[in-house]
């Protein structure tokens, strides 16, 4: 059973970050129906922004860590909202196939631009916050950062949801998505609303980065590409579209690889998130919380 409790804090800790990433994919699939493949090395971008925070600043501090958490989260989102303006708005109303090779276009942009500013080798993230484990019941042992991961990702959470059903630019979205050329005829911006769409769902994915580099303080330009691929499955297990259902996708996806990790079959633990998308895919198209809909030719 104690071994069952500390396996089920690190899953959540893991799924935990999967969901940050995984709400950008399913916001911008939610209002522009396709996927955002550089939606990862925004992630990447958000751990490389922290770490050159950090420098300026006192890690190992709760003002400190904040100070890189937000700092990144601001950075991310001019970030996506930039690429949003340069490379997506183009395209809008071209076809899919070519916005999704402008996507893959922009991922590798920002892989090879990481190399080129930050080098290749892995770099050492420093512990933003302070640094403590705390033991229950003699076997069940939590650290401060996975206690971080959860408690940050539950208040984005929430104001996520306060943004998108208590605020106009939040009911000015679920129009959007909705239906974009009736929202535009009352009145929205649908521009704007897109923008601050990306903008907010790369502030969560730069949370994530921060995130998971406190949990794997080891950090470099690729480092965006198996996390980004997992937190897809997320969205697609959730419910692509579905903000709680991508939630729900990562938390699941995470306590499930971590079960496989500490398992004999602990070498499958990446597969296994492919084998969902799999099953996923074949069974329940729309994922669990996703809606089925009919769509026009």
């Amino acid at each position: 059973m104690y071994e069952f409790l500390q396996q089920l804090l690190n899953g959540l800790s893991l799924g935990a970050i999967y969901a940050l990433i995984a709400i950008g994919y399913t916001m911008v699939y939610g209002i522009l129906r396709f996927i955002n493949f550089a939606h990862s090395d925004v992630f990447m971008a958000g751990a490389f922004i922290g770490l050159n925070v950090a420098r300026y600043t006192h890690p190992g501090t709760f003002l400190g860590g904040f100070i890189v958490l937000g700092s990144a989260m601001l950075g991310c989102a001019l970030l996506g909202m930039t690429i949003e303006r340069l490379a997506y708005r183009p395209l809008r109303g071209a076809p899919t196939l070519n916005v999704l090779i402008t996507a893959i276009g922009v991922s590798l942009f920002l892989e090879y631009s990481g190399q080129k500013f930050f080098g290749a080798a892995p770099r050492r993230f420093p512990a933003i916050f302070p640094v403590r484990e705390f033991t229950f019941g003699g076997a069940i042992t939590i650290s401060s950062n996975q206690l971080a991961v959860i408690g940050v990702t539950f208040l984005l959470m929430v104001a996520l949801q306060l943004v998108v059903f208590r605020t106009k630019i939040g009911t000015a979205m679920r129009a959007v998505s909705l239906n974009p050329r009736a929202a535009q005829l009352v009145g929205i911006n649908n521009d704007v609303v897109i923008s601050f769409t990306f903008g907010l769902g790369s502030a969560l994915a730069a949370a994530g980065g921060i995130l998971y580099a406190l949990n794997y303080p080891s950090i470099d330009p690729l480092m965006g590409v198996m996390p980004g691929l997992k937190a897809f499955v997320a969205a697609v297990l959730g419910g692509i579209g579905s903000i709680p259902g991508a939630a729900l996708g990562g938390l699941i996806l995470g306590v499930v690889e971590t079960f496989v990790a500490g398992s004999p079959w602990s070498t499958g633990k990446d597969a296994i998130a492919f084998g969902i998308l799999i099953v996923i895919l074949l069974f329940r198209p729309a994922g669990l919380l996703g809606k089925s809909g009919v769509e026009k030719v």
